[in-house]
C-alpha cells in the first residue's frame, strides 16, 4: 500500500513537471493573443457553479458561453437587467476574444436596459430614472472597454465605443477619439473616419483639427466628397475665417447613398 502510493506521488510529481513547460506556453499565448483582463477566479465559479467551472477548465468554454448567451436573452426578454449583466460578465469572460458578445453586452446595456429605465413606470422620480438611465449607460462603456483591452487588434469595438459615446453618452471629443482610433485599421471602413471628423468638430476647442483632418479626406478624391463631408467644410471654413483662395471649391454633384 505505501509502496504504491509512493509510486502514485511520484507518477503526479513528473506530471506536474512535465506540465510546467506547457502552462508556460499556454500563459505566454494568452498573452500574446491579448487575453489581459480575464481570469478564472471564485467569482467566475460562483456564477456559474462548480459544474461549469469545471466544464470551462476542461475547454468547453464556448459550448458553455453559448448556453449562458441563450439564457441571457430569457433574462432580456423577462427585462431582468441585473442577471442579464451578470451573465454578460460570465460569457464575456469564458469568450474574451468573441466581438459579438462584447458588442451585443454593451448594446443591452446602454441602449435596451437604459431605454427601460427612462420608461420605467414604477419608478415616479425621473431624477431616479436618469440615474438608473445613466447607471447601465456607463455598464455598456465598460464593456466594450473590456472588449477593448481584450482586443486591441481589431477596429469593430473601438468603433462601437464611438457610436456609444456619441449616441448615449453625448461625448463628442471622447467619440472623436474612438472614431479616429478605428479608423486606424487598415480594413476599418471609410466612414470611420469621416464619423471621426464630424465629432471632432462638435468638440470645443478642436475645431482647427476637424477642418484639417476633413479636408485631408476631402482630397483623397470623390469616395470621400460627399455632401455631409463637403457641407461641414463649407461651415468649418466660414467659422474658422479660411482665406477664400484656401477653401473647396467644388460642391457635390451626385447624392449620398449609404453611410455618411
Amino acid at each position: 500500500m505505501k509502496r504504491r502510493l509512493v509510486v502514485a506521488f511520484g507518477v503526479l510529481v513528473v506530471s506536474g513537471a512535465a506540465l510546467i513547460p506547457l502552462q508556460l506556453l499556454i500563459g505566454r499565448s494568452a498573452s500574446e493573443a491579448h487575453f489581459r483582463t480575464t481570469s478564472f477566479d471564485i467569482g467566475l465559479r460562483e456564477r456559474i457553479g462548480q459544474t461549469g467551472f469545471l466544464a470551462a477548465l476542461s475547454g468547453f468554454r464556448s459550448p458553455l458561453a453559448a448556453i449562458l448567451w441563450i439564457e441571457a436573452h430569457t433574462a432580456w426578454e423577462n427585462t431582468e437587467w441585473g442577471r442579464m449583466a451578470g451573465i454578460f460578465e460570465t460569457v464575456t469572460t469564458l469568450q474574451p476574444r468573441s466581438l459579438m458578445y462584447w458588442d451585443m453586452a454593451s448594446w443591452h446595456m446602454a441602449w435596451n436596459a437604459a431605454i427601460a429605465a427612462m420608461q420605467n413606470e414604477e419608478q415616479r422620480s425621473e431624477v431616479l430614472r436618469l440615474k438608473a438611465r445613466r447607471e447601465y449607460e456607463e455598464m455598456g462603456r465598460y464593456f466594450l472597454e473590456r472588449g477593448i483591452a481584450n482586443n486591441p487588434d481589431r477596429y469593430q469595438l473601438y468603433l462601437q465605443m464611438g457610436m456609444l459615446q456619441r449616441d448615449r453618452l453625448e461625448n463628442h471629443c471622447a467619440a472623436a477619439d474612438a472614431f479616429l482610433k478605428a479608423s486606424e485599421f487598415p480594413d476599418a471602413p471609410p466612414y470611420a473616419a469621416r464619423f471621426a471628423g464630424y465629432e471632432m468638430a462638435k468638440c470645443p476647442g478642436r475645431e482647427r483639427e476637424a477642418y484639417l483632418h476633413l479636408r485631408r479626406l476631402y482630397e483623397r478624391g470623390e469616395s470621400q466628397r460627399l455632401p455631409s463631408l463637403i457641407n461641414l467644410l463649407g461651415e468649418m471654413e466660414n467659422k474658422l475665417d479660411i482665406p477664400r483662395a484656401e477653401r473647396i471649391g467644388s460642391s457635390p454633384s451626385t447624392p449620398e447613398t449609404g453611410q455618411n
